[in-house]
């Protein structure tokens, strides 16, 4: 059995990922390929939680800023998330991926409570952890949920999924030059305000030395060939060997 270079990751999936190429709301038929994209990556044996948003349904940043109370909002946004974990659950367990659904906020009708030493043990026995709900907390965003998750499982790598190949100096669609990176620093990240995840979630990931690799979801195959230790997209950590734009 070939090596694995990471055998737990946290998987972070934005809720806009979930829409397809729908305006909103949750596309069915791309659920299906992200489960087989997980089911893909699993057989390697990798141990695998997952982070989803809530922005396909509810972003809670965009309610207050209309007028919404933030707190009210921000838990409107959470769950959201439910939602969405429920429905990529579904998805896994169609294709034979058996996974598990925590929440920070208790609904123990649909899913389970967050507690940690389950979410080990539902690793150990090879199931799929959704980790859904935010921190349960208000002013905290899913990317930070991600840190703080993969922080607590030991996680030996953050997935931060997204539609671009990878972290770029500019906007790739509005600046046909930009450079992407192939390896950046968390400091980096922080000081040149680089859009990957919040400040909180870097910082975070910097302090418990936690790697996070920036990929396109829409290829298939990149979860797979990260996990086997492929050079896919960006990755952020302490003390890269090469932090330069090509």
């Amino acid at each position: 059995m070939t090596k694995l270079k990471y055998k737990r990751i946290l998987l972070k999936l934005s809720g806009e990922a979930f829409k397809g190429d729908r305006e909103y709301g949750i596309d069915p038929q791309f659920l299906v390929f992200i489960a087989n994209e997980l089911k893909n990556g699993i057989k390697d044996g990798v141990q695998i939680g997952i982070v989803i948003g809530g922005g396909n349904i509810f972003r809670g940043i965009s309610a207050a800023a209309n007028g919404m109370d933030r707190v009210t909002a921000d838990y409107s946004g959470m769950l959201a998330t439910i939602m969405n974990a429920l429905a990529l659950q579904d998805a896994l367990e169609k294709v034979g991926v058996s996974c598990r659904v925590q929440t920070a906020i208790e609904m123990k009708e649909i899913a389970e409570p967050y507690i940690l030493q389950r979410a080990l043990s539902h690793f150990e026995k090879g199931h799929v952890v959704i980790f859904a709900g935010g921190t349960g907390n208000p002013y905290f965003t899913t990317d930070t949920t991600a840190a703080l998750r993969a922080a607590e499982i030991h996680a030996d790598a953050i997935f931060k999924a997204t539609k671009v190949d990878g972290v770029y100096d500019s906007d790739p669609n509005k600046n046909p030059n930009a450079k992407r990176y192939t390896e950046l620093e968390y400091l980096d990240v922080l000081t040149d305000r680089l859009q990957v995840m919040d400040s909180t979630a870097i910082s975070l990931s910097m302090d418990n030395n936690i790697p996070i690799v920036v990929f396109d979801l829409n290829v298939p195959g990149n979860i797979k060939r990260i996990i086997d230790g492929e050079r896919i997209g960006t990755t952020i950590g302490s003390r890269p060997e090469v932090a330069h734009a090509e």
